[in-house]
């Protein structure tokens, strides 16, 4: 048995209580325990399974252990995209991922989905799960990518999933010409390093500003550090009237949520986490901890500049920090 398996084994062996904490407490038992298992075995080897060049970055597609990843590898570094533990593929292996569903704090029930940045697929499966009668729309401008998903990470779009291959700011002006709007949005279009320039701007989020539906917010996976940080702070501040953080012990990732509205006080925030628990449980999110860990306020400098389409030096800054910022976590 791997040790995963065994790890499994022993937290169901934990005797059901029907306390309401018991599900909160596994479910942090098991994700303590996954995030430690998350990369294999240390003893197995990664065994690479499939391996192309697309028309944008070198893919791989590796073995190790139970865990299957995504890489995509360029000229400075290269970052698992997505992971799935092939003998439980409901479970996220990334915190990030699990991170990002706190989104549903905002739009507990959304009808229409948009995804940029396919990766694997992971996240638009448990979203048809939860929500079989929504809509969504993915957008993956690496049609390589949409193959090796469909082929090696069992992402088989239902009829409610619709991709589309193209560049994600070109889907969003024809979005916005054609008066389309979605309740949930979520960024995550990393490459190997960094996030593209063009999906950092002031100016594509006010783009994303004019799809978001009423009541609806946007999900990004973005840097914890690094010397865009404070720009990429002040850019989303200069456009969405609230903006919230959420960043776990961990995870060198942070999530942040924009939306048009108010924010709901923390009330509303941990009632709603409390109905969304039993949902997510078997995902492994621990959603019930996130209204205590967003902030509305977080310290960086104010006075940064904001960055646009004719001010973008995302590239030149992430060079010079040389951190590995797209998945970090998972190095």
């Amino acid at each position: 048995m791997n040790s995963q398996g065994h790890l499994r084994r022993r937290v169901q062996c934990i005797r059901p209580s029907p306390r309401r904490g018991y599900r909160l407490a596994c479910a942090v038992l098991l994700g303590s325990l996954l995030a430690l298992t998350a990369s294999g075995p240390l003893t197995a080897t990664a065994q690479v399974v499939h391996e192309e060049r697309s028309l944008y970055r070198n893919i791989l597609v590796r073995d190790q252990g139970s865990v299957r990843c995504l890489l995509f590898s360029e000229r400075r570094a290269s970052s698992r995209q997505t992971c799935m533990d092939l003998s439980d593929p409901d479970q996220l292996v990334f915190s990030y991922v699990r991170m990002m569903f706190a989104g549903l704090l905002l739009t507990p029930e959304p009808e229409r989905i948009l995804l940029i940045g396919l990766g694997g697929g992971t996240m638009p499966r448990v979203f048809a799960t939860l929500f079989p009668d929504a809509h969504q729309d993915l957008v993956e401008i690496d049609p390589a990518v949409v193959r090796v998903a469909e082929q090696f990470f069992d992402f088989q779009p239902s009829a409610n999933m619709h991709v589309h291959v193209r560049d994600a700011r070109v889907f969003v002006k024809r979005a916005l010409l054609a008066d389309e709007k979605w309740d949930l949005i979520l960024l995550d279009a990393f490459e190997a390093d960094y996030i593209p320039e063009h999906l950092m701007t002031r100016e594509f989020f006010e783009e994303l500003q004019g799809i978001l539906a009423e009541g609806g917010v946007v999900v990004a996976n973005t840097f914890a550090t690094s010397r865009l940080y404070h720009h990429e702070s002040a850019t989303y501040r200069a456009v969405f009237p609230t903006v919230a953080t959420l960043r776990l012990e961990g995870s060198y990732n942070r999530i942040l949520l924009a939306a048009s509205q108010s924010w709901p006080d923390h009330a509303t925030l941990a009632q709603r986490a409390a109905e969304l628990a039993p949902r997510l449980l078997r995902y492994g999110v621990l959603i019930e901890s996130y209204p205590d860990a967003l902030r509305t306020q977080w310290s960086y400098e104010e006075d940064a500049r904001v960055l646009t389409d004719r001010y973008a030096p995302a590239n030149l800054l992430q060079g010079r920090s040389r951190s590995r910022l797209g998945r970090p976590q998972s190095e």
